[in-house]
């Protein structure tokens, strides 16, 4: 596999992906360790500020709020507002903290939880019910 380097347009760093990790951002936090999914997600129990016997709750609500947030600005794109690529950006970084933060709280990988919609999604594919409706089709 050829490894594609991305530029950021606001130029924090590039993005790259290695065949056996997936992409990772080209910097470091601050213990000096690349970051990657599972580094950010480690990252993030330094800044999660919320009640701990909460912490399902808040972080489900916190995802639900940062996407209605992606989509206000979406909104506004269509309402001719102009392109709202860079806010959709730092929204969809929020989305981000909350996914991982949820990760961790549920002890899940990001790499378990993708091979297992895959094999849902191919499944669904091969069986033709891709357009389907039911979890369970």
């Amino acid at each position: 596999m050829v490894i594609q380097k991305k530029y950021d347009t606001r130029g924090i760093g590039s993005m790259k992906e290695e065949w056996w990790k997936g992409p990772y951002m080209d910097f470091k936090n601050e213990k000096g360790e690349r970051m990657d999914w599972e580094t950010y997600r480690e990252w993030t129990r330094t800044t999660a500020e919320y009640p701990k016997d909460k912490e399902e709750e808040y972080l489900l609500i916190g995802l639900a709020n940062e996407v209605g947030e992606v989509l206000g600005k979406y909104k506004k794109q269509v309402r001719g507002d102009g392109s709202k690529y860079k806010e959709i950006r730092a929204e969809l970084g929020d989305v981000c903290w909350y996914l991982a933060r949820i990760f961790d709280m549920y002890d899940m990988s990001l790499i378990e939880v993708l091979h297992e919609n895959f094999l849902k999604l191919t499944d669904r594919k091969e069986r033709g019910v891709i357009k389907g409706d039911g979890d369970t089709r």
